[in-house]
């Protein structure tokens, strides 16, 4: 090409890019950064109910590692009152979030949480951690399990007894000597008196009153089984995740409070379905 034609060459290439660019319109893939979000990616609402003799602040560890991840997480308050109105007051929490939630109990939670999920179609998956599962006209406190503590002593060395706000209860407090040895045994001893110390009361009409849904038979599950638990123990656990079909990791050691002593331990469990909501 003789050079004096080189530079209209190239500026005819020019104006015909540019003007087909000007073409494209603002839907094209093209126009769509990296930033767009799909609804692959949206991140599940991960929400902790704590169980009796505790409260929210039993899920400490697993609140900053999930938050530290980058998940919504929350610990919410649990009344230990009457398990139908504990899991109406969680149901109406859980109402109030937006996107896939995973559901997580401990202890009673176990309870409240299999309660609670059955009516709340954003519930995508419930964790037991070392806790109860009831069936349908099941009581919390009929699946301690045989070997559990709360079966093998007399109450009156088990609790300190208090007049039940409603009619025909009583409010319960763990004796320091059975928190301490058989609640949360793989704890430092000053720890578990400090626990102790500040526990919250739970209303017999929490273990008394029957089950009245069962949501494991609908929403996966996944069952973490601390063979310390002394509480609700590790027999009884295994039917209950055997019959829900649960996803189930059994960890060696711990006590009743594992959730505080080991954290990380649950947390992998939590994760794990956490990966399960598409």
């Amino acid at each position: 090409m003789p050079s004096a034609s080189r530079p209209r060459a190239c500026a005819l290439l020019c104006a015909v890019i540019l003007a087909a660019a000007s073409c494209a319109t603002p839907s094209s893939p093209v126009s769509q950064g990296p930033n767009v979000t799909q609804a692959s990616d949206v991140k599940p609402t991960v929400v902790l109910v704590h169980g009796a003799w505790a409260d929210a602040s039993s899920w400490d560890g697993e609140v900053d590692a999930l938050a530290t991840q980058g998940y919504d997480v929350r610990a919410i308050a649990n009344p230990l009152e009457n398990l139908t109105t504990d899991a109406a007051s969680v149901a109406t929490f859980l109402r109030s979030l937006n996107g896939p939630i995973v559901l997580v109990g401990h202890s009673y939670g176990g309870s409240v949480i299999t309660e609670a999920a059955a009516a709340i179609p954003s519930v995508k998956a419930l964790v037991y951690v070392d806790a109860a599962a009831p069936d349908v006209g099941e009581t919390n406190g009929s699946l301690s399990g045989a070997d559990s503590v709360l079966k093998q002593r007399p109450e009156s060395e088990l609790f300190d007894k208090l007049p039940g706000t409603s009619a025909g209860t009583s409010d319960l407090y763990l004796k320091e000597d059975i928190f301490v040895h058989n609640f949360g045994n793989d704890l430092p001893a000053d720890t578990a008196k400090r626990l102790w110390a500040a526990q919250r009361t739970a209303s017999t009409a929490a273990f008394d009153t029957p089950a009245t849904q069962a949501a494991w038979k609908s929403i996966p599950s996944w069952y973490f089984i601390s063979s310390g638990d002394q509480i609700i123990t590790p027999t009884s656990e295994r039917t209950m995740a055997a019959r829900a079909r649960s996803q189930v990791t059994e960890f060696q050691g711990g006590s009743h409070l594992t959730l505080i002593s080991h954290p990380e331990a649950v947390i992998k469990v939590i994760q794990d379905a956490i990966a399960s909501v598409k």
